[in-house]
């Protein structure tokens, strides 16, 4: 292991490679070469000069004894070994600028970020409240919020690019590698467009024919599949399969296609065009909760985050 003295603006990771020491500086220059796939715009983004970046990654190749970067007429990309230091560097830099926020807001100081994966079901009943919520008392948190299908936010959780996850919370989570937190148990409904003649069906088994709405990538994922197997039987065809809320909502809208909703959704403004189909089977229960990594340390931002969304399940049940 090399000795190294550290200094507060030109962090050494001595821990990245055994036997290498590495700068925090050259791993960001790296980084920002092959995002921006130049190293002249590596440079401005970094508010240094160009040969300056370009001698912290040829720092970098000399350390490791790789070439990292290809140059090429329009730019630069990055080698085999270039790309497996990239995506470990992406890991690295994102873990300290999270350390240092958690730091910040140890001391008071309510600043950094804070992205949250939110399935439909959670963005249709509680990420609205607390954005408007969360947003007002904490103005200096910038807050991404992404929507996508379960499997899809659960590898974001896993690869630490979300801080949690915000839906219904699944059996069989593994064990250690996740906490649970619930908010509200709700109920997930079939639901139909305004006039359709679905409305007349008294079982689900009238409706096995008809064409459903899957949310997910296919007839085996999501909450219709769940419904029909909790009943013993087959999944019904399917007419569309998104990944949105919104597309959700259209579809039912305007199609006279089947699906399920969070039935608070029906009182909600944005179900003003879908009806409850009135089946004898009262529905698929489903406890919508917080996901986040057990090896993860939960921030100010992310406690605060996480009782607002308390306030606004409270205001639903």
């Amino acid at each position: 292991m090399h000795r190294c003295q550290i200094h507060a603006r030109d962090i050494i990771l001595l821990s990245l490679f055994r036997g290498y020491a590495i700068k925090l500086t050259a791993l960001q220059a790296l980084v920002a070469a092959i995002e921006e796939g130049s190293l002249r715009a590596a440079a401005r983004r970094l508010h240094v000069s160009q040969p300056a970046l370009t001698k912290l990654v040829r720092e970098l190749e000399l350390e490791l004894a790789s070439p990292l970067l290809l140059r090429h007429s329009k730019g630069v990309r990055p080698t085999a070994q270039g790309q497996v230091l990239f995506e470990y560097a992406l890991k690295v830099v994102s873990e300290l600028a999270t350390a240092t926020e958690l730091i910040q807001q140890m001391g008071g100081q309510m600043k950094g970020n804070l992205n949250v994966a939110a399935v439909p079901v959670a963005m249709m009943l509680l990420i609205p409240e607390t954005l408007r919520t969360y947003s007002r008392a904490f103005p200096e948190i910038q807050l991404r919020v992404s929507e996508e299908m379960f499997v899809e936010q659960l590898q974001k959780l896993r690869k630490g690019e979300v801080d949690m996850v915000v839906g219904g919370i699944p059996e069989g989570l593994p064990l250690g590698e996740f906490i649970t937190e619930s908010l509200m148990e709700t109920r997930m409904v079939v639901v139909a467009r305004k006039g359709s003649r679905h409305v007349r069906a008294k079982k689900l088994a009238d409706l096995a024919n008809e064409a459903w709405i899957y949310t997910g990538n296919s007839q085996q994922t999501g909450y219709v599949s769940r419904l029909f197997e909790t009943h013993g039987l087959p999944p019904p065809p399917a007419g569309a399969m998104v990944n949105s809320t919104l597309a959700l909502l259209a579809l039912l809208g305007s199609a006279d296609l089947l699906g399920l909703m969070p039935e608070q959704i029906i009182a909600h403004p944005l179900g003003q065009n879908i009806v409850r189909v009135p089946l004898e089977e009262t529905g698929l229960a489903l406890s919508v909760g917080i996901i986040i990594r057990s090896s993860s340390a939960v921030s100010p931002a992310i406690r605060h985050f996480i009782s607002h969304l308390h306030r606004a399940a409270h205001q639903i049940r």
